[in-house]
């Protein structure tokens, strides 16, 4: 049976491609990130659990901040492989094992917002809709579509099939020429 914890809080973060659930204390394995160990590591949440409260809105789990500290790193199980090509007598035998970061998770916390971050960020959304307007109040220039006039050029006339012939004769073939293979004879021949 799993024991309860004090705080029910937990997030699943976005690390490497991956999503992993994050909880405080606890260690995760992750993919290998930049950074030194003793290091710290914002992690980006996609969900949040705080005891009952489900938040997945992205406006606000932008204030949420999951903090990692950085471990060290890791080497993950060893994969063999075997090359083998039949009658060659070809053999290899590689192997790998892939590196991977180690990180334990500090906080989840709502990192609110300072003023000063507030108002820059009230100032820009307000001159992102003000540059939407000015660009959208703009008439849609109209031109009208430019004709260019029908090149004039004098219709082809073609001559009747009869006169055509005429103009041009056949090619013509050589003569067919009969050639005796070398130590054959005709049927009616005789040497």
């Amino acid at each position: 049976m799993r024991q309860e914890r004090e705080s029910s809080v937990y997030a699943i973060v976005r690390c490497g491609g991956r999503q992993e659930k994050a909880a405080v204390d606890e260690v995760l394995t992750v993919d290998t990130l930049d950074g030194e160990a003793g290091s710290s590591v914002d992690l980006p949440a996609l969900l949040v659990v705080d005891d009952d409260k489900v938040i997945s809105d992205p406006a606000e789990l932008s204030r949420y901040q999951v903090t990692a500290e950085i471990l060290g790193t890791i080497a993950g199980p060893k994969i063999n492989m075997i090359q083998f090509k039949n009658k060659t007598g070809y053999r290899r035998r590689l192997g790998h094992r892939q590196k991977y970061t180690q990180v334990k998770i500090t906080s989840i916390s709502t990192g609110r917002k300072t003023s000063a971050s507030k108002a820059t960020a009230s100032k820009a959304t307000a001159d992102k809709p003000a540059a939407r307007a000015s660009t959208s109040s703009k008439p849609a220039a109209s031109k009208p579509a430019a004709s260019k006039p029908a090149a004039s050029k004098p219709a082809a006339s073609k001559a009747p099939a009869g006169e055509t012939a005429a103009a041009k004769p056949a090619a013509r073939k050589p003569p067919a020429t009969r050639q005796k293979a070398a130590g054959k004879t005709d049927a009616g021949e005789k040497d």
